[in-house]
């Protein structure tokens, strides 16, 4: 069919082609447009985050890890610092002597053969025999179990060499049940509370001196800590500072069952 005139004339007066009009397609609304355009600064065609979001969160994430290293090299600087300081009085302790009048001088037990005294164990007894001789106590009590395999405690070769280097009989005290030094100085305290004795020097190796006042104040005794000459190995040291590390801080007595 042939157009009229006057559509013709129509067409032409508005300046459009209705047989060459551009075919349009419906637009999203606006709402998901914004949404699409925020996927695409967020997701980059990597999959990893991109855009203005994107730096944001990777901002975020590296001020987390800063914050989460930070809080762990404070952790570990304060724990450096304490064992170190540990350490120090450790090594200090063992080279103090506070000997002083008391009601008691209390020995700690170490190795006997047999019933003959270790090098170690003569070190104690004799300077406990020093203390003594010079009127600061009128009791020695000497300490120390039987390990597995002895004939005699620890107690018991202390006792006879003590004896046999001038104590009297009734001056000397032993106390035969502890195998550590925490189970010797809580047994000692106890039976000499039924004689009304608190104040003791007692006297150990070097590296145990530390410890040693630590346990003292733990079971109630009164303590002046006199270590025996000798030296003190950096392996004993070590040891030493870890025990009262964590004795310092779940107590001795805790520290005694969990090393068993």
């Amino acid at each position: 069919m042939t157009p009229s005139p006057e559509s013709r004339d129509a067409t032409v007066a508005y300046g459009v082609d209705v047989a060459r009009r551009p075919t349009v397609t419906p637009s999203a609304p606006p709402s998901q447009a914004r949404a699409e355009a925020a996927d695409r600064l967020a997701i980059g065609s990597d999959g990893r985050r991109g855009g203005v979001e994107g730096r944001r969160w990777r901002r975020a994430r590296r001020g987390r890890r800063h914050r989460v290293f930070g809080s762990l090299s404070l952790v570990l600087l304060v724990l450096v610092a304490y064992v170190g300081g540990t350490f120090v009085q450790v090594w200090q302790a063992g080279r103090q002597d506070h000997a002083r009048r008391a009601q008691a001088i209390v020995v700690l037990g170490a190795a006997q053969y047999n019933g003959r005294v270790s090098p170690a164990l003569r070190l104690r007894l004799d300077h406990a025999l020093d203390l003594y001789r010079a009127d600061l106590a009128p009791v020695v009590v000497v300490t120390g179990g039987r390990q597995a395999g002895d004939r005699f405690t620890e107690a018991t070769a202390g006792y006879n060499y003590l004896r046999d280097h001038g104590v009297p009989d009734p001056a000397l005290r032993k106390e035969v049940q502890g195998r550590t030094t925490y189970e010797s100085v809580s047994s000692a305290a106890r039976f000499l509370e039924r004689e009304g004795i608190d104040d003791v020097v007692l006297v150990s190796g070097q590296a145990q001196s530390k410890r040693l006042a630590g346990i003292a104040s733990e079971v109630g005794l009164h303590a002046a800590i006199s270590p025996a000459d000798g030296s003190s190995s950096l392996r004993s040291l070590v040891r030493e500072t870890v025990a009262v590390s964590f004795g310092r801080i779940i107590g001795y007595s805790r520290l005694e069952r969990v090393d068993r």
